[in-house]
């Protein structure tokens, strides 16, 4: 039996009408999905890299499921290049649901540093974008984004390293030590060594020390280089060649002028 026209035209405004009246209720009820945030915390992969880890808390106490829901992060350098990503996607949010979740993402220092060395040594602000979309009710989209920045604590902040200083230890040898410091503006530790050589104005190696290091965060760091030398070896002028091997990042080697 054919269907009059008219009875086509009704089904049709009562289908839109349910879909627009759904459509208002599912965005209404945005107002009830809460979000939560606990304390964030930063360690270390194995790989070396950074790992932020941020608790998220949502709880959907709207009329409709929750799905595909997704948060991400991009934290960009200087010039725009992704230095950071993390995404973190939750199929389903159930109504009347409280889902907890870890928004996890890797920072890898060594790669930042490919854009800027600057940033070993400099305190900043990285610029992030952040990202939220669901889908309410299961096809209703529903997208914001927003742009904002974070403080970039530099690891080797003020780094110094100090003149000489001469102590004779018998008729044929000295002891050069060397001061090292810095302040760790960053948020992790920093656990490594430092290695220097020593060359005189002919560039001759007159001697060689390692220390390891450990700086906590937000904390002051100074040590001392300790190198044995042949006195008559030891010229007023000469240059340090320094690396630096942490665990986050290296660093060198650095060709240091003394005298």
């Amino acid at each position: 039996m054919d269907i009059p026209i008219k009875m086509i035209d009704i089904v049709t405004i009562i289908s839109w009408i349910f879909l627009i009246i759904f459509s208002v209720s599912a965005v209404y009820s945005i107002k009830d999905l809460t979000f939560n945030f606990g304390v964030s915390q930063l360690g270390t992969t194995s790989d070396g890299k950074i790992l932020f880890s941020l608790p998220i808390e949502i709880a959907n106490k709207g009329y409709y499921n929750v799905g595909l829901f997704n948060v991400t992060t991009i934290v960009l350098a200087e010039n725009s290049s992704v230095i950071a990503e993390g995404s973190t996607l939750i199929p389903t949010i159930g109504k009347g649901e409280t889902v907890t979740v870890l928004h996890n993402m890797t920072f890898d220092v060594a790669h930042l540093l490919q854009f800027n060395q600057s940033y070993l040594f400099n305190d900043t602000q990285l610029n992030t974008v952040e990202s939220v979309s669901m889908r309410l009710g299961g096809f209703i989209p529903v997208q914001a984004s927003g742009n904002f920045s974070i403080p970039w604590g530099a690891p080797l902040y003020n780094f110094k390293l100090g003149e000489p200083q001469y102590t004779v230890l018998n008729f044929t040898h000295m002891q050069v030590t060397v001061p090292m410091s810095f302040d760790n503006h960053a948020t992790v530790d920093i656990t490594g060594e430092a290695q220097i050589r020593m060359y005189n104005s002919t560039n001759e190696l007159v001697g060689f020390d390692r220390i390891d290091i450990e700086a906590l965060q937000h904390s002051h760091y100074g040590g001392n280089l300790r190198l044995y030398a042949v006195t008559s070896s030891v010229t007023q002028t000469g240059w340090f060649e320094l690396r630096l091997q942490i665990g986050l990042f290296n660093y060198g080697p650095v060709v240091i002028p003394y005298g």
